[in-house]
């Protein structure tokens, strides 16, 4: 392959870079948030344009019309509600493949190498560009449930507060999601969908117990089980929850502490196999030339 082809794949692959770095760090208008938890966002300029066409690919895919596709449970639960989430991921992982596999024939045609060895490659590629979307899309949903779990105590204040202030479980939640629209909104989009599922007439035990299963959060799960079982035994909310948040507080608190703990331990590793060699070559080292050198003179 001449230094020329060598040169044009190089600058597309640095033009592509800087397409997609652009269209992910470009400036967003100045709007107001959607207020529905179940809306499709609008993706402007490129993102629309990539979206549409991923979407496309995706509808073409059997698997993306399944309603019982496991897929659209972990879409829901990383906060991809809307329709069109499971064929826009299908069309990802299609592309992913599609990107890896180009790029192991081209890899394949630069060193000459054999049509097995290739096509057994471009198989591996394929499958591993396929897989890695889901992979991206899970360690998204352990971050999803980080940052909810972080806001719980928040939102247990303010139902507190809404509830002994005289308002309905339901009002609660609306006003709670209202007010953590910006801070935290991966928690009101959850209470959202809530308030959603209240209106369109299911019963207040299904959706708390739907808000504690959709995500999968372990203290989600106690959150929607105290108000379910509040609601359905008829005792006082608001000592409740200001009992919980105060328990969830102590738990994160000693868990820091724990992970602080933990720190001195992990520490070993890096101090033993780089700062320490490190160290013994820069006090040990003169010493050892300088050792060397006399030894040199000895035996002339």
């Amino acid at each position: 392959m001449s230094e020329t082809v060598i040169f044009a794949g190089f600058f597309m692959f640095v033009m592509a870079a800087i397409v997609v770095a652009g269209s992910a760090y470009q400036k967003r208008p100045a709007r107001e948030p959607d207020t529905s938890a179940l809306a499709e966002p609008e993706q402007p300029g490129a993102r629309g344009f990539l979206a549409q066409a991923f979407r496309s690919v995706g509808e073409t895919l059997p698997a993306s019309k399944a309603s019982s596709n496991p897929v659209r449970t972990l879409l829901m639960a990383a906060g991809y509600r809307y329709p069109t989430a499971t064929p826009i991921f299908y069309g990802i992982r299609s592309a992913a493949a599609l990107l890896l596999s180009s790029a192991v024939v081209i890899l394949a045609a630069l060193t000459s190498a054999d049509g097995f060895s290739t096509l057994i490659a471009v198989g591996c590629a394929g499958g591993f560009g396929f897989m890695l979307p889901e992979f991206v899309l899970k360690r998204m949903i352990a971050g999803r449930r980080k940052r909810i779990r972080r806001a719980i105590p928040a939102a247990l204040d303010l139902l507190v507060l809404s509830i002994e202030s005289g308002q309905s479980l339901n009002q609660a939640v609306v006003d709670t999601s209202a007010e953590l629209k910006y801070v935290h909104p991966d928690l009101s989009s959850e209470l959202q969908q809530v308030h959603l599922e209240l209106r369109a007439g299911r019963s207040r035990g299904e959706a708390l117990r739907e808000l504690g299963a959709r995500n999968g959060d372990p203290e989600l799960k106690k959150l929607s089980s105290l108000l379910v079982d509040s609601d359905r035994f008829g005792t006082s909310l608001g000592p409740a929850l200001r009992t919980h948040a105060k328990y969830l507080r102590t738990r994160m608190r000693q868990q820091a502490q724990e992970s602080a703990r933990k720190v001195t331990v992990k520490l070993i590793f890096p101090v033993f196999f780089l700062i320490f060699p490190s160290v013994l070559l820069v006090t040990l080292g003169p010493a050892v030339l300088h050792m060397m050198k006399s030894f040199a003179d000895l035996t002339r």
